[in-house]
């Protein structure tokens, strides 16, 4: 199960986790809580539990902190 877990976080990180918006402007939701949460319950509904999800990936809203924080330094740094 590990391996369509892995598949689906990375599908679900690519698809759901975004860089707050430049310029102060409203964006994509910037709560980790909050995106765990959706995580969780989209991978329910693919049949996938959370033991599953951190089988693949560790503690899930460490994992989304991370790649959350990479999606807004990528942002910041990207040319003006």
């Amino acid at each position: 199960m590990t391996a369509k877990a892995r598949e689906f976080l990375d599908f679900w990180i690519e698809n759901s986790v975004r860089a707050a918006e430049r310029y102060g402007t409203p964006g994509a939701s910037q709560d980790v809580a909050e995106l765990a949460h959706r995580c969780v319950e989209m991978a329910g509904q693919q049949g996938l539990t959370e033991q599953d999800l951190r089988d693949a990936a560790g503690d899930i809203t460490d994992y989304i902190r991370i790649r959350l924080k990479a999606a807004n330094r990528k942002e910041a740094d990207r040319p003006k």
